[in-house]
């Protein structure tokens, strides 16, 4: 019965994960940015300012706060286990891809964090926002909104949780050899004891964790690059050769290093699938686009800073091997044990401790609970987020809350494989939707842009926003802020 489900649920991986869907992924984030005219690019130092400009209020938490407790979903799993994967079957070629979705999402990041800013919300004292939201108001589908929320509350709340707390229990048990139950129960009584702060308190421990550990993360990372010096031109040349297929090792890998580059470089940046925008709904600011900008920018210190320091430790230490997916064969064998897992942080533990013997197994392993944690606690609340806007019950609320943490639990002492399919399901899902629903609602957002930059042009210092002026229906918050 067990292995029937788990074939049943590998099938529908394998449909949604399509060759189609990876190329709508690139396709959307090309055509965001060419409408938005590669603000990543135009607006880079606003990104970097808008960052530390503003407070929070009663109702909205801080810009540092959202862009602390968005980098928390993207920060995760994905930037160490989830670089290993990618490598593993992808091949070094894979990374570059990466970089690419993560250029070019910060486009698409830009568009529903403003859309999650314009159609927020205010509800028990508190801003609340996300796609269902502004797919509700802007579309006037309820419906579809309802859909996402039953689609996000699933696969943020059932399907993304066990990926986080299976990466974190094995590098636990790799690292100090806890046994995964009993990190397990760990991990979800320190969950509940943040859960039942609320958003306050889930911002607190956000702002406080997630910067100083991706700033001791990269540093730690700078260290071994500096160490390996003479490898960091051969890497960038492996990474680059490989990814159009022209290395020698990886030539006939063209299509996983695309596949698993966008697949990985999806789940850790998330950009696309709307998450990002709930955490920009809370913040407190005088203009939509300035936490577009914010959360764009998040998308950055994700892949473009944090991916890449754990890659370039895997590959300059040559501390990873790579593997037909399909079929299982090796197809390149580096400077580790022929049977460790792809899917699991051991590449990086790996890599760390073959410059730091004894220290880098429990470096990574704290990195990687310290990540995972707090994307633990940003799923939550995003998941949380989309119940509240199916339903007003509490007792219904408290209900998914214990689900969440059980399966969190669950997760964490099952195979890395089931994980990780169960976590790209959810992701895929929330994707399709999601990118539905930027294309349907792409004039408000840009309407929005446009309104900030002519307001920057004109030298404002402070910045106002009026739906009404710039043509936007539905956007009850802010016509009653005007």
């Amino acid at each position: 019965m067990v292995v029937a489900i788990e074939e049943i649920i590998h099938n529908i991986h394998k449909l949604m994960w399509s060759n189609t869907f990876i190329f709508i992924c690139l396709a959307t984030g090309l055509y965001f940015s060419l409408r938005t005219r590669f603000l990543q690019v135009r607006h880079l130092g606003r990104m970097i300012k808008y960052l530390f400009v503003g407070t929070g209020s009663k109702s909205g938490i801080s810009s540092f706060q959202s862009f602390a407790m968005g980098l928390a979903g993207r920060v995760g799993t994905g930037n160490i286990a989830g670089v290993g994967a990618a490598i593993a079957f992808g091949g070094p070629g894979a990374i570059f891809w990466m970089w690419a979705i993560a250029f070019l999402g910060a486009g698409s990041a830009f568009v529903e964090s403003t859309l999650g800013q314009i159609y927020k919300t205010q509800g028990n004292g508190e801003y609340v926002g996300g796609p269902a939201f502004y797919i509700s108001k802007g579309t006037g589908q309820k419906w579809f909104g309802v859909l996402f929320a039953l689609v996000t509350a699933v696969a943020l709340g059932i399907c993304l949780p066990g990926v986080q707390s299976y990466s974190m229990t094995s590098a636990l048990e790799l690292a100090f050899d806890v046994p995964k139950w009993i990190a397990g129960i760990i991990i979800v009584g320190a969950m509940s004891l943040v859960i039942v702060g609320g958003i306050k308190r889930l911002a607190s421990v956000a702002e406080a964790v997630v910067p100083l550990m991706a700033g001791l993360y990269i540093l730690f990372a700078m260290i071994i690059m500096i160490i390996k010096v003479d490898q960091v031109p051969e890497v960038f040349r492996l990474i680059l050769s490989s990814a159009f297929g022209k290395d020698q090792f990886f030539g006939g890998m063209l299509g996983s290093a695309i596949m698993w580059g966008v697949k990985r470089g999806i789940y850790s940046n998330e950009a696309g699938q709307g998450t990002g925008a709930h955490a920009a709904a809370a913040a407190e600011v005088d203009h939509p686009a300035k936490q577009g900008l914010v959360q764009a920018f998040s998308v950055y210190v994700d892949t473009l800073f944090v991916c890449s320091a754990t890659a370039f430790m895997i590959l300059s230490t040559n501390c990873y091997n790579v593997i037909d997916h399909a079929t299982g064969a090796v197809i390149y064998q580096g400077s580790i044990p022929e049977a460790t897992e792809g899917g699991s942080a051991a590449f990086t533990q790996f890599a760390v401790d073959s410059v730091f013997s004894g220290l880098g197994t429990p470096f990574v392993a704290v990195a990687l609970s310290c990540f995972a944690f707090t994307a633990l606690l940003s799923h939550y609340y995003m998941a949380e987020t989309n119940v509240k806007f199916l339903t007003k019950n509490k007792f219904a609320r408290y209900g998914f809350a214990l689900l969440f943490l059980a399966a969190t639990f669950y997760g964490s002492v099952r195979s890395a494989d089931l994980a990780w399919t169960l976590g790209d399901i959810g992701v895929a899902a929330m994707a399709y939707l999601n990118i539905v629903a930027m294309y349907l609602l792409q004039r408000p957002a840009i309407a929005a842009l446009k309104d900030f930059e002519r307001q920057l042009k004109a030298g404002a210092q402070k910045f106002n926003f009026n739906p009404r002026r710039c043509g936007i229906k539905g956007a009850d918050f802010w016509e009653k802020k005007s």
